[in-house]
């Protein structure tokens, strides 16, 4: 995949993000930046000022434009994507803004009684998220999450099922080992022999894995223990075709996280304040990001894989190389997997593997 420049500011926010939210190597953790940067870039539209700038500085100027050739309309792949709006009916709304949400795929505004019913709100929300991940995510906001005072929410919701190119023969996965920071335990392991996009850099293993529709599937597996990710965008860009056997662990991960610590961590800080403006929005001034509420399932088996994850942003008023031989590639210790679309690099998920 070519390394273009806003490929690249969407990886590093990726990479920039999950340091922030899962900095303890040892323990599994799994979530979407396409979702996350879907909502956080309808939020930047409704900023203004340093409270959009901080936003911007994060995700890249050209957040919208990646995210939006990432959708996939192909046959061979079954993908949905929601981008709502939901609003309090009392609530002015900029004309403009609604206009420029209108190009986001699955663009829709909703009314919510945030104000007179908030257990409601929170259960429409809830309803219209696990429609969208086929019910892989069926409570996005917990109870109590939704407050009288709650004006608005920024939703992303997104569900990926994809085949891979060519399957992994279920007669070949078998219980191998898997060197985990508790102790080395029998996982059961997936493998294939096959032409693939195989890179060794800057301390990193790469294996991608095509699947249908444009996607593909990339296991980067540190040389020692899962550490820091500065190597990453150097081996992605080195990924070439070659002849590789792949061990690779099956995968079923779920992760939740609240978001707005980290990002605050990562410089985005006025929009949870009293100084947030989100006059592009609305031009009521006291309006300000309450909390950043993050979910994501993501399952990988020999058939290929399934993904879901939703975000919501909740808003309050205050060429080909043959080798004889393959190159082996045990995937046995913690490692990073990226599911992302390959023509865009938009990153679908990102799941840290400390135990299968």
């Amino acid at each position: 995949m070519p390394d273009r420049a806003p490929d690249r500011a969407h990886l590093t926010f990726a990479l920039t993000l999950h340091d922030a939210l899962a900095p303890d190597r040892g323990v599994n953790a799994c979530w979407s930046p396409y979702s996350v940067a879907s909502a956080l870039g309808m939020t930047a539209q409704a900023a203004r000022g340093a409270t959009g700038e901080e936003i911007v500085a994060l995700l890249g100027e050209d957040n919208a434009e990646v995210l939006r050739s990432a959708a996939i309309a192909d046959e061979e792949a079954e993908f949905a994507v929601a981008n709502t709006l939901w609003v309090w009916d009392e609530l002015p709304l900029d004309p403009d803004f609604t206009a420029e949400l209108a190009r986001w795929p699955g663009a829709k505004v909703r009314s919510a009684p945030f104000a007179t019913d908030p257990e409601a709100a929170r259960k429409a929300i809830n309803a219209d998220v696990a429609e969208t991940t086929r019910e892989l995510i069926p409570e996005l906001l917990k109870s109590g999450s939704v407050h009288e005072d709650t004006v608005a929410g920024l939703v992303n919701a997104l569900y990926l099922k994809v085949a891979w190119t060519e399957e992994f023969p279920e007669g070949d996965t078998e219980p191998r080992p898997f060197h985990a920071p508790g102790g080395t335990v029998e996982v059961p392991t997936m493998r294939k022999e096959a032409t693939l996009r195989y890179a060794a850099r800057a301390g990193w293993q790469a294996v991608a894995v095509p699947a249908r529709g444009g996607v593909e599937a990339v296991v980067l597996l540190p040389d020692g223990e899962l550490g820091d990710t500065a190597g990453v965008p150097e081996v992605l860009a080195a990924l070439d075709f070659e002849r590789v056997e792949l061990h690779w662990p099956k995968l079923s991960l779920t992760s939740s996280a609240l978001l707005a610590d980290p990002l605050r961590r990562l410089g985005v800080r006025t929009v949870f304040t009293a100084e947030a403006d989100l006059t592009g929005l609305s031009p009521d001034p006291r309006l300000t990001v309450d909390e950043v509420v993050h979910e994501s399932v993501l399952r990988v088996d020999e058939q290929g894989f399934e993904g879901a994850a939703a975000t919501a942003v909740m808003i309050r008023a205050v060429s080909l190389i043959m080798h004889p031989d393959p190159r082996v590639v045990r995937v046995d210790r913690p490692h990073l997997v990226l599911i992302r679309h390959a023509g865009s690099g938009a990153i679908f998920f990102l799941a840290q593997v400390a135990q299968p």
